[in-house]
C-alpha cells in the first residue's frame, strides 16, 4: 500500500512540470530548432532539483510513494542534463538518448495515478482532462496481471518482447479494440508503450508495444518479426477479449515502415494500418496483394519539417495506396519533424471504431 505523506505531495507539482517540459521537447525536436525548444522551455528542472533534496532528507520505505516519485524525479533530472550536454556539445544523437530517461520517469511514477489525482490527470489525454467522470472511472487500481502495465521479457536490454497496457476498467464481457504500436529504430517497446497509454487510458484500447528482435524492424533480408508479433498477438488475444473488427498496427519511423512491410501481407490479422512518419516505396503497393489492398483502412501521419523522410514521400504513399484502392485518412501535421505527435493518438483510436472491417483470422 503507498503511503502519502507531505514531502511527497510537495515533489508532485514541480515534477509534473518538468515531465510536460520534456513532452514539449519531445514533440517539437528537431536539429535547426533544438536551441531555440530548449531556450523556450527555459529550466523548469531547478525547482525539481530543490524538492528532491527536500524529499531526500526524509526516510523513504522501499516502494512508498516517496521512493517512486524519487525515482521518477532522477530519471527526469538525467533527462535535463543530457539535453543540455548534447545542446553544448551540437550532438544532437545524444538528445534521443537523453529523452530515453523520460520512459523510465513514467513508468516509476504511473502506479500512484490511482492515488493521486493530480498524476491521473496527467496520465490523461489533454481533451478529458477537465472531465470529472473520466477522472473517477480512470482512478481504478490495476489488477495484478490482468490490468495495468505488464512487461514480458521486456526489460530494456531484452529484444522480441513486449510491454501491454490493459485500461484497469477492462472487462471481459465485451471485446475492445487493440493497438500495436511499433517503435522507432533506435527504440525499444518498454519506452514506446508511454507513447500510447494515455489515449489507450483515456478512450478505452488494448496497446502492445513490442520490441524488435534485432536493433531495427526487419525491413530488409529475412523477416523474423512478423512471425514474434503474430505470436504476441495470438498471446494477447488467448489472455483479453479483443474486438477482431478492431486490430490496429502503427508506428513510428523505422516501426511505420515496417507497417507497410508487415501489414500488408496477405496474411496479416490486422484490420486498420496507421504509419507514422514512415519511408515508403511505391513497390510495397505493386507488390502487396490486390485483395488485401481493396479497402483496407490506412491512417498516414506525415510532418511537413520532416528532416529524415521527406513529406514528398507520404505524398507519393497516400497516392499510390489510394489508387491500389485502400481507403486512406491522410495527415499532414505543418510544425512537426520527424518525431511522435502524440495528439493524433485520439483521432486514430476515434478512426479506428469508427472504421471497423471484416474479421481477419
Amino acid at each position: 500500500m503507498l503511503i502519502i505523506t507531505s514531502e511527497s505531495k510537495a515533489i508532485v507539482p514541480p515534477l509534473l512540470e518538468a515531465l510536460d517540459a520534456l513532452g514539449f521537447i519531445a514533440r517539437f525536436i528537431d536539429p535547426s530548432e533544438f536551441g531555440g525548444v530548449m531556450a523556450a522551455v527555459g529550466m523548469p528542472d531547478a525547482t525539481l532539483r530543490v524538492a528532491l533534496s527536500d524529499l531526500n532528507k526524509t526516510s523513504l520505505a522501499p516502494d512508498s510513494d516517496g521512493s517512486r516519485l524519487k525515482l521518477a524525479s532522477e530519471q527526469v533530472l538525467l533527462a535535463f542534463d543530457g539535453l543540455r550536454i548534447a545542446l553544448d556539445q551540437g550532438d544532437f544523437r545524444a538528445v534521443f538518448r537523453a529523452l530515453r530517461h523520460v520512459p523510465r520517469a513514467q513508468e516509476a511514477l504511473y502506479p500512484l495515478a490511482a492515488t493521486m489525482p493530480g498524476v491521473n490527470k496527467f496520465f490523461l489525454d489533454p481533451s478529458v482532462r477537465d472531465d470529472d467522470a473520466v477522472q473517477m472511472r480512470c482512478l481504478t487500481p490495476a489488477r495484478s496481471e490482468e490490468t495495468g502495465v505488464i512487461h514480458v521479457h521486456n526489460a530494456f536490454s531484452d529484444r522480441g518482447g513486449y510491454s501491454i497496457y490493459v485500461p484497469e476498467t477492462y472487462t471481459p464481457d465485451r471485446s475492445w479494440p487493440l493497438v500495436m504500436a511499433l517503435h522507432g529504430g533506435s527504440g525499444h517497446g518498454r519506452g514506446f508503450l508511454w507513447s500510447w497509454l494515455r489515449a489507450a487510458r483515456s478512450f478505452g484500447a488494448i496497446v502492445i508495444a513490442p520490441t524488435a528482435t534485432g536493433g531495427t524492424w526487419a525491413l530488409m533480408g529475412n523477416d523474423i518479426d512478423t512471425p514474434n508479433l503474430a505470436r504476441i498477438l495470438a498471446s494477447v488475444r488467448e489472455r483479453w477479449n479483443i474486438d477482431p473488427r478492431r486490430l490496429l498496427m502503427t508506428g513510428m519511423s523505422d516501426g511505420g515502415t515496417f507497417c507497410y512491410v508487415s501489414g500488408l501481407d496477405s496474411e496479416s490479422p490486422f484490420t486498420h494500418l496507421g504509419p507514422v512518419s514512415a519511408t515508403f516505396h511505391p513497390m510495397l503497393a505493386e507488390m502487396a496483394d490486390g485483395d488485401r489492398l481493396r479497402g483496407l483502412p490506412m491512417y498516414l501521419v506525415h510532418g511537413v519539417l520532416d528532416w529524415m523522410f521527406p513529406v514528398e514521400v507520404a505524398r507519393q504513399a497516400q497516392q499510390a495506396l489510394s489508387k491500389a484502392g485502400a481507403n486512406v485518412t491522410y495527415r499532414e501535421i505543418g510544425d512537426l519533424a520527424h518525431t511522435y505527435p502524440r495528439e493524433i493518438n485520439a483521432p486514430m483510436l476515434a478512426w479506428l471504431t469508427e472504421t471497423p472491417v471484416l474479421a481477419r483470422q
